[in-house]
């Protein structure tokens, strides 16, 4: 395990700060809760699953249409952490409004789980971004892959005291309906998503960025068209960018829909809150690995070895029956999960030119996100076609099909494609004249 510097482990821990969103909101107590409140107002299992994904899409696709514009005016020099705080408040705040919301009201539920999706989903954006600020090149790969564990060991905390609370209520010994103890778990996830968010915006500063100029807004536009131009004349990001679009999709899909593919199986939701906490655990050591083993064997192999083990879950998805079966698939999520995200991240990071981190980070997000939408949807329509769960999870491998076949043709060295990329002060420098 390497050893943080303070500016690198502030960073880091805004990972420990917001997967418990991930963990609680987008994979387990909201989608269980949604499912419930879905089935009292007389609505079937599959249909539930559908509306999930739906809404999934609709989040993901509102966050990829601004992603790349936010991120081009960000690059002013002081801009960065004004847009992280703004959708982090977005994302905290309706976050715990959740717990207002009436159980009759499922479709306002869902439309408060878009708003927060579209907080948690855009502070990423600059997050993300930061880690050019934060290290060196060097030990970007082991930087990024240290965030993912200690999110992934960090999430398990709140998530064990709103278990705890959720099965207390069930069992009568706390004097709250179950329905209550998911409300509170919605809480406790805004307010630990914001306390450990306080060292990032305490310590943390942009590094990178370009002088502020007049009328920032007209040439960010400007710069946007560059920058836009200048991806179709570099093939090779052009090509990492694609891959990652496929492949990350079916891995955010995974994410999203587990709970409601288990619960479809009849697995209880209990078992089930306890398969994905123990995935968490599973998930912290293979980041740290992951990390690691780049360090040996390079990024873009690593990558490769994640891809391929996601195939063989899609696959493994189509046929299990048991708790046993969803026990073993979700281990196989957790070896594989934080690795795949943390490593295309940092190789990301090295191929961008730092000035403009926030605009090319944009368009890594932007495939991110309109990537996550095509596997929900693909797995919400599916499922409703067919009434069957399985097949809509199974739909998932030609994604990473497509996206492992592109990356084989993106290069192994990537510093070799760095010096060429040089776009943004350039571009910069012709706009100021």
């Amino acid at each position: 395990m390497i050893k943080l510097n303070k500016i690198e482990k502030s960073w880091a821990l805004y990972d420990w700060a917001n997967s418990v969103y991930a963990m609680i909101i987008i994979s387990t107590m909201l989608p269980l809760y949604f499912k419930s409140i879905y089935k009292s107002a007389g609505g079937s299992a599959s249909m539930s699953t559908a509306y999930w994904g739906y809404a999934n899409s609709i989040g993901t696709l509102i966050i990829a249409i601004i992603a790349p514009i936010l991120g081009t005016i960000a690059d002013y020099k002081g801009y960065k952490m004004k847009f992280f705080n703004m959708f982090l408040a977005v994302g905290i705040a309706f976050t715990g409004l959740l717990a207002a919301v009436p159980t009759t009201h499922w479709n306002i539920l869902l439309l408060f789980y878009i708003l927060n999706s579209i907080g948690y989903s855009g502070s990423n954006i600059f997050y993300d971004a930061f880690l050019v600020d934060v290290t060196t090149e060097k030990r970007m790969d082991d930087v990024s892959t240290m965030g993912y564990a200690l999110g992934y060991i960090g999430s398990t905390i709140p998530f064990i005291i709103c278990m705890a609370i959720v099965i207390l209520a069930q069992y009568s010994i706390i004097p709250v309906s179950t329905s209550t103890a998911c409300r509170i778990s919605f809480i406790l996830t805004a307010i630990w998503w914001g306390l450990y968010t306080i060292p990032m915006i305490k310590n943390v500063r942009q590094v990178h960025g370009i002088d502020i100029e007049p009328n920032p807004l007209i040439n960010s536009f400007k710069r946007l068209e560059s920058t836009l131009k200048n991806i179709k004349k570099h093939k090779k990001m052009f090509l990492f960018l694609l891959a990652y679009f496929f492949y990350i999709d079916g891995v955010n899909t995974i994410i999203a829909m587990a709970t409601s593919y288990g619960s479809d199986l009849g697995i209880s939701g209990t078992s089930l809150l306890i398969i994905l906490l123990l995935t968490q655990f599973i998930a912290f050591p293979f980041s740290i690995l992951y990390g690691r083993l780049a360090d040996k064997y390079k990024g873009k192999t690593m990558l490769y070895v994640g891809v391929i083990i996601y195939i063989f879950i899609c696959v493994y998805a189509y046929f299990i029956q048991s708790t046993l079966d969803f026990w073993i698939l979700a281990m196989l999520v957790g070896s594989s999960q934080g690795g795949i995200q943390a490593l295309s991240r940092s190789y990301f990071g090295k191929l961008v030119p730092k000035e403009s981190a926030n605009e090319f980070f944009g368009f890594y997000n932007i495939f991110g996100k309109f990537a996550a939408i095509i596997g929900p949807f693909l797995v919400g329509i599916v499922t409703q076609i067919t009434g069957k769960s399985n097949y809509g999870v199974f739909s998932i491998i030609f994604l990473f099909i497509i996206g492992g076949i592109i990356l084989i043709k993106v290069p192994e060295d990537i510093e070799t494609i760095s010096p060429k990329i040089g776009l943004s002060m350039d571009v910069v420098k012709k706009l100021k004249k």
